[in-house]
């Protein structure tokens, strides 16, 4: 299966991507594409279906874009997904421990606290759904099994109101119509909800009729928010929010804190597997009172307030501000007074922190899908923090970035892959770095003739004791490099190529190594330029070159 939940089969030598398929399948396909190196195929037939293929439970099952595994048993699923976050981790990040654990959902279905509903016209009447896959064609539905129930009755009365009222769909082609998107969330410690109406307007015609069937809905809504959004863009929410009717936000309660939720506020789609993912970070922290914590992309403080109460000191750097006035606002609701947040980019908080003379013993990160840059993954490790627990929503940048810290001398001990978000192809990866030790140390004496006396050698001893072991510099480090410093890729063969004019030494890749046969595939001087830079930067060339 690749990442994205399509199955991989081969014929006649050639890969075939199936959507829909399942490990052990027996299938006639229709090639529908077909490409130098791959095909995709349609299922036209299931000769023999694999173990783990079920009868999908929905009826939008696959042509609504929302789930990539109904057709699987969760067993299967979980077998799936814990398989590659161990190839992402031994394939990119060259990383032999295997995951300690798998954390599968008590509840697979019903986890979404959250639902951000395009509204479309179907047969004259407004629909809600979920778009097809890559593409924005909306799917209605009437109940999605990964919400709670209560979400499609607020759909409904929705889309009951608009046919009732003269308040028109948006045409995201032309730019006009009122009503964009229908955003719901539940607080599932607190069952409090709340529902916002996006609009491409300052509000709703007959605005006071919308409230009053929200709140028929159940007793439960405690907040309904109208938020404008009049850009041409896909971008779901606008900036500004006005209340309507009741609380400006809804609470939960996550690993014992209390958080406030506004329509803008991140917070975990899932909460039960979040609280063990957090618990699982948490024991990684190997926290007893006494650290300093750094809690790096912290948006509005889940993960770092979580810990707080058993850290000396908490320091957020979030870059969203908002995000980091939610941060202090639960701080000081939860009453915990040993922690600050930072408004700045991740690398600029950091180096602002370090410049303070504030130096971390644990520092947590939960980057974005893209990972950490290189600049914040350098920080951390002049910061020389005792630990550093990675969360990541992907486990390939996951690997790379570990791949990364050990060009410094850090090591991944342990990881544990959590299913947040079920019948979908996500996986969330928590995992624990720390420095490379020496395994013992060498105290020197040197005599300088006789009568001399001994010197002890305390300066070349402790810089032994302190120093990190050198990485070998591999080729898929440098592509890595290039790809995010310039944004392009570069072939092995062409990384030898370069090495090989300079004298370099080429032992690490066999097949990269060989002459290149066609002149017309030599590196651009763009690309050459690319790779003198990161040997440069990996220290082979102007500096020491490879042991």
């Amino acid at each position: 299966m690749t990442a994205e939940g399509s199955g991989v089969a081969r014929v006649n030598d050639m890969v075939v991507f199936v959507p829909n398929a399942a490990p052990g399948d027996w299938l006639r396909l229709l090639i529908i594409k077909v490409s130098k190196n791959y095909a995709v195929g349609k299922i036209q037939a299931i000769l023999r279906p694999g173990e783990g293929r079920i009868t999908p439970d929905c009826a939008s099952y696959p042509r609504c874009g929302g789930c990539t595994f109904r057709h699987l048993d969760y067993a299967e699923e979980c077998r799936i997904k814990r398989r590659r976050v161990g190839d992402a981790m031994k394939r990119i990040g060259g990383i032999a421990v295997e995951a300690e654990d798998f954390i599968a959902a008590a509840q697979p279905d019903r986890y979404r606290n959250k639902a951000q509903l395009p509204c479309g016209v179907s047969d004259g009447q407004a629909v809600f759904g979920f778009y097809a896959e890559r593409s924005h064609r909306i799917i209605p539905f009437s109940d999605c099994l990964l919400q709670p129930a209560i979400f499609g009755e607020i759909a409904q009365v929705t889309a009951d109101f608009l046919h009732d009222t003269p308040n028109d769909i948006y045409d995201e082609k032309t730019g006009r119509g009122r009503f964009r998107h229908l955003y719901i969330r539940q607080g599932f410690a607190t069952g409090e909800i709340m529902v916002c109406a996006v609009v491409n307007a300052n509000g709703l015609v007959q605005e006071d009729e919308f409230v009053r069937r929200i709140r028929a809905v159940s007793p439960d809504v405690r907040s309904i928010v109208i938020n404008a959004n009049r850009e041409r863009t896909n971008v779901i929410l606008g900036k500004k929010c006005r209340t309507a009717w009741g609380q400006d936000a809804i609470r939960d309660v996550l690993c014992g804190v209390t958080y406030e939720i506004s329509p803008l506020s991140f917070y975990q789609v899932n909460r039960a597997q979040a609280e063990k993912l957090y618990e699982r970070g948490r024991d990684y922290a190997g926290l007893d009172g006494h650290q300093v914590l750094f809690d790096i992309y912290c948006g509005t403080g889940t993960i770092g307030l979580s810990m707080a109460r058993s850290a000396k000191a908490l320091y957020g750097i979030e870059i969203v501000p908002d995000a980091v006035e939610n941060a202090r606002r639960n701080a000081a609701a939860n009453g915990i007074d040993n922690a600050s947040f930072l408004c700045a980019d991740a690398a600029e908080g950091t180096r602002q922190l370090k410049e303070r003379g504030i130096a971390p013993d644990v520092v947590v990160i939960d980057p974005p899908r893209k990972g950490c840059s290189p600049e914040v993954v350098a920080l951390i490790d002049e910061l020389s923090p005792g630990r550093v627990v990675y969360i990541s929503c992907d486990p390939a940048t996951l690997a790379r970035d570990a791949a990364r810290f050990g060009q410094r001398g850090w090591q991944v001990e342990r990881f544990t892959a959590v299913d947040m978000f079920p019948r979908t192809a996500n996986v969330e990866t928590v995992a624990l770095l720390s420095h490379k030790k020496p395994d013992s140390h060498i105290h020197l004496t040197v005599e300088f003739g006789e009568g001399e006396g001994k010197i002890p050698l305390d300066e070349i001893s402790q810089k032994v004791q302190n120093s990190k072991p050198k990485p070998k510099v591999t080729y898929r480090l440098m592509q890595d490099y290039i790809e995010e410093k310039y944004g392009f890729k570069v072939h092995t063969a062409y990384i030898a190529e370069v090495k090989r004019k300079l004298g370099l030494p080429m032992y690490d890749a066999p097949n990269a190594v060989e002459e290149l046969k066609n002149p017309r595939k030599h590196p651009t001087p763009e690309k050459e330029a690319a790779i003198m830079d990161a040997l440069t930067h990996f220290g082979i060339i102007n500096g020491e070159k490879e042991d």
